[in-house]
Formats: C-alpha cells, sequence, structure tokens
C-alpha cells in the first residue's frame, strides 16, 4: 500500500498542533523527514516521494537514480540525484546530489515519481561519467527499451556545447542494444580505443544444419574470433562444463577463443587490445 504523505503546513490546517502530537504519540503519524509525516512506513519509492516534498518547486530525479527507475541503472550509487531549476535554492540534505537544469525539462512520470526524460537521463549519464562506464549506460538504455538510436541521437544533438557532449556523441555511436552486461560493453570499448574493428555482440555461431549453436559475448565472424568475459557465472561446475564443451566444439569449428577477466580489463587493457590484434592478423 502507497503511504499517504502530508507537509506539516497541509497537516495544521486540519489539525491543532496538540492533536497533531497526540497523533504522533499514537503512532497514527509519523515524522519521515523534517517537515514530511506518513501514516505509515515507507517503501524505497515512498521514501524518494517524501524527500521530493522537501525539496524546490519542480525538482525531479536525474543521472542514476532515474536510471534505475527506467530499467538501465548499470552505474552503482547510493545516493539520490535530483534536479533543479537554475534559480531554485539549493538545499543542503545528506544523501542528495544537486544538478541544475541548463535545458527545459518535460518531467516524466516513472512510478508515480518525476523523473527527466529517459533520453536526457542517458545523455546527461554519457556527458559526464568515465567513457569505459557511459558506453554501458548507452548500451542498457537501449537494451531496456527506454529510449531508441534515434532518441539518442536527437538528444546528444540538445546538448551540443555542454560539458561532455563530445564524448556522448562518440559513444552514441557506437551504443548497441545487444549488449547483455557492462563488462562486456567495456570489452568493446576498449577494443574499439584501440584502434581494433568494433566486435559485433551476441553473436551467435550456427552448426553445419544452420541451426543457432551457440552464443559469443564478442566477435570476429569473417575471422572467426571469439571474446567472452569470464566472470563469477563462469565459476560453478555445471558451467565449467558447458564452456569445456563449447570450446572444444568451437575450435573444431576453426573459432580461436580468447577469454579475459576483470584484472584485464580493469589493469591491462592495453593486453587485451594486443591479444586480439594478433587473433586477427
Amino acid at each position: 500500500m502507497i503511504a499517504q504523505l502530508w507537509r506539516v503546513e497541509t497537516l495544521l490546517r486540519t489539525l491543532s498542533a496538540r492533536r497533531l502530537r497526540t497523533r504522533l504519540g499514537r503512532e497514527e503519524l509519523r515524522r519521515v523527514r523534517r517537515g514530511v509525516y506518513a501514516d505509515q512506513p515507507l517503501d524505497d519509492d515512498d521514501e524518494l516521494r517524501a524527500l521530493l516534498l522537501c525539496l524546490p518547486e519542480g525538482a525531479v530525479l536525474t543521472r542514476q537514480t532515474a536510471a534505475r527507475r527506467y530499467g538501465f541503472g548499470v552505474l552503482r550509487d547510493d545516493l539520490v540525484h535530483v534536479q533543479l531549476p537554475a534559480i531554485a535554492p539549493k538545499p543542503r540534505l545528506p544523501g542528495l546530489v544537486v544538478h541544475r537544469s541548463v535545458l527545459p525539462v518535460q518531467p516524466v512520470l516513472v512510478g508515480g515519481l518525476p523523473c527527466v526524460p529517459a533520453a536526457r537521463c542517458a545523455i546527461d549519464l554519457a556527458r559526464t561519467v568515465r567513457r569505459l562506464d557511459a558506453l554501458p549506460v548507452l548500451d542498457c538504455a537501449l537494451r531496456s527499451g527506454a529510449v531508441s538510436p534515434d532518441d539518442l541521437i536527437a538528444e546528444v544533438c540538445r546538448h551540443r556545447a555542454l560539458r561532455g557532449v563530445r564524448q556522448a556523441r562518440e559513444l552514441v555511436s557506437l551504443a548497441d542494444g545487444r549488449a547483455e552486461c557492462r563488462q562486456e560493453s567495456q570489452l568493446r570499448l576498449v577494443l574499439v580505443d584501440g584502434r581494433l574493428p568494433p566486435p559485433e555482440p551476441q553473436l551467435w555461431v550456427h552448426d553445419a544444419d544452420g541451426l543457432q549453436r551457440y552464443r559469443l559475448d564478442l566477435g570476429y565472424r569473417e575471422r572467426r574470433v571469439g571474446i567472452e568475459y569470464d566472470g563469477v557465472s563462469h565459476l560453478g561446475r555445471e558451467s565449467l562444463r558447458y564452456d569445456r564443451e563449447r570450446v572444444n566444439w568451437l575450435d573444431a569449428q576453426g573459432w580461436r577463443m580468447r577469454y579475459f577477466t576483470d584484472r584485464d580489463l580493469y589493469r591491462r587493457p592495453n593486453y587485451i587490445i594486443a591479444t586480439i590484434r594478433t587473433a586477427l592478423s
């Protein structure tokens, strides 16, 4: 059940201060934030609604907070990101990050909470986070269905002259909704930045009858070079058996598989580039 929230000013229009204290003592009401009261414990969405009641008019969720609501929250962040009009006073609340609105925005209600539009959210993140994190955001935004490639192209044009727009524009041209995880997107970007051809995400390899047999994280079909990111999901016994069977079959079909871990991705990207360059040549 959705909690009912009130500003204290609203309550005092119908309740005396004494009556309000009585209801608080009986736990008919509870103070959830300074000046904000509720009729029951709050869930995560209610917490955000309560926070928005404490903020100036025009506040909307943005960046990582809005991305989670749209389904492309691939960046970890426990803070709440809000966007405020340029002239609104800046509140100082724990766990709150305030961004000023430079461009006009028409809020979108997502689960009853006002957010910047999905394309605006994706491009704002692509402009401002590090490059290695920006492409996973755009890939996941496309995969989630929250935006289309045309949406991203149109939105990045609106951000011209803003900080980081060059990075966002470059990455929009690389974004691919077929990518299934953050590390897969990052591997693809490492290879592109290493001046290698963009590999195809989620590449299906077919058997002699033309049936789909195995799907690779990334690959170059013409060169028969496959690329896999080995995460924790590959550590189980059943996963290991499946992987060995797959490797043997692919090898028999002439595929050269290359495997990388988080150590390779985050500590030695040049090793990844050199390994794939050699495999392609």
